[in-house]
């Protein structure tokens, strides 16, 4: 696999943070989240690197389960057909989308106009 491209996406005008994206060549993408804690001078031209880092340190890093014994990777609940974990996980993301799972209030403010004499 070859990088073809980056893209560097900004959280709040940067001071969130960033979403750094890393392209392959066969469409693989991957995503790292830096946040922007206070005393780190993160910005647009050194999230690059920053990501690198943190990927670099993920790829490395040994796999733990809850109790942190050294296991495999855990299997999703759609993988693992856990109908109960699917039907929680989407209770809470349903949770937190609510305000904008509202329907959208319409108003009409046209004013008629009078005929011309």
């Amino acid at each position: 696999m070859q990088l073809v491209g980056t893209q560097v996406i900004p959280a709040y005008g940067g001071k969130g943070g960033f979403t750094v994206e890393f392209v392959g060549d066969g469409g693989e993408v991957v995503s790292v989240q830096i946040r922007n804690e206070h005393g780190q001078q993160l910005n647009r031209l050194n999230a690059v690197e920053k990501a690198r880092e943190v990927m670099s340190r993920f790829a490395t890093a040994q796999i733990r389960d809850d109790e942190g014994d050294h296991a495999a990777a855990r299997r999703s609940a759609r993988s693992a057909g856990d109908e109960e974990a699917m039907d929680e996980q989407l209770d809470e993301g349903l949770e937190g989308t609510f305000p904008a799972s509202d329907p959208v209030s319409v108003t009409n403010t046209a004013i008629p106009k009078g005929s011309k004499h």
